[in-house]
């Protein structure tokens, strides 16, 4: 069984994740030199202290036996993005292994989960699931029958608890849409063990992903283009915490002020150009009275907004922008979101 720990407080993130690393070969040994498999009190207690440290949204999780630590900030952007970091600062030969999200876990959907007062036996957990190809979503109506005893909180607890352990943290995120709760059984409902291979299928035409084109009006009037990368995760990205918007004038174009000719070409490079970035995602770009705006989510420590400052300097066709803003939860992309 792991061990869960809420933190609480905080500090510097950068700072506190190399106390944390200098101070785990100790704290390791500890946890291993302990004859019963409780992680001792005092190791706990710091191991907690540590998290706390490195962000108060953080939890984590310890499995001694199989020699595995993960923090997870329960879904939350901006924790998930310092979990990364954390787990990348890992060092490179020690024995253990360190997850930055919950991962799969199919032999525990068959165990129990105690909360407060009350034991699930979630082999009795059957799950409705409602496919939606053009989301690119699966809807779950989780059931148990001891749900009629407990609050909906507890209901919602243990139904996350088993996707993540269906799944894993981070494909929930991609994958799941709604979640809710069932006080009888759904129906053509199937055990969870099963809905890796139901996301399996949904996710396998998205591989490559694709842009999505829509149409509209400028502040102005005039047509406006958009498009939008489809599926876009922010968790294959968890790094990218800052929206970086990337706004190029051209020199040509029609009547509808939109880009024509050698604009409309210097455009093209210019996408290819972005979309090539090593630190950053491209996925948005807006097109309209004269100019061309595209949305980037950028690591900050990878120095590739000095090299978009960089290049916008170097834009031809009228003087470029570059505005950049801490976004861990991704709010930019927020109105164009399916």
């Amino acid at each position: 069984m792991g061990i869960f720990k809420r933190s609480r407080g905080g500090a510097s993130a950068s700072a506190a994740i190399g106390v944390f690393w200098e101070q785990w070969p100790r704290l390791r040994d500890d946890i291993e030199g302990n004859a019963g498999e409780a992680v001792p009190a005092e190791a706990r207690d710091r191991l907690d202290e540590l998290v706390r440290a490195i962000h108060p949204e953080l939890t984590w999780e310890l499995d001694a036996q199989r020699r595995r630590l993960t923090l997870t900030g329960g879904g939350l952007a901006e924790p998930r993005g310092v979990a990364e970091r954390w787990r990348k600062k890992r060092p490179k030969r020690d024995p253990w292994t360190f997850h930055a999200a919950r991962q799969a876990d199919p032999e525990r959907l068959t165990g129990t989960l105690a909360l407060g007062d009350h034991e699930f036996d979630l082999s009795y957990v059957k799950l409705g699931m409602r496919v939606d190809q053009a989301r690119a979503r699966v809807d779950i109506s989780a059931y148990h029958p001891d749900f009629l005893f407990v609050d909906e909180e507890t209901r919602l607890q243990v139904a996350f608890r088993v996707l993540d352990w269906a799944l894993g943290e981070d494909d929930v995120a991609r994958w799941i849409g709604k979640v809710s709760i069932a006080v009888e059984p759904p129906i053509d409902s199937l055990p969870p063990a099963l809905l890796a291979s139901v996301v399996e299928q949904i996710a396998e035409p998205f591989k490559e992903g694709a842009w999505l084109t829509g149409e509209g009006r400028t502040p102005r009037g005039h047509p406006a283009q958009i498009a939008v990368r489809f599926p876009l995760h922010r968790q294959d990205h968890p790094l990218c915490e800052v929206h970086v918007a990337v706004t190029l004038p051209y020199a040509h174009s029609n009547p509808d002020l939109l880009p024509v000719g050698s604009s409309a070409s210097a455009l093209r490079r210019a996408e290819q150009h972005l979309a090539s970035l090593p630190g950053a995602v491209l996925a948005l770009r807006e097109t309209g009275d004269g100019r061309r705006v595209f949305h980037l989510y950028a690591d900050p420590d990878s120095g590739v907004i000095s090299e978009l400052d960089q290049f916008a300097a170097s834009w031809p066709e009228g003087r470029a922008k570059v505005d950049s803003r801490p976004d861990p939860a991704w709010q930019a992309l927020a109105p164009y979101r399916h």
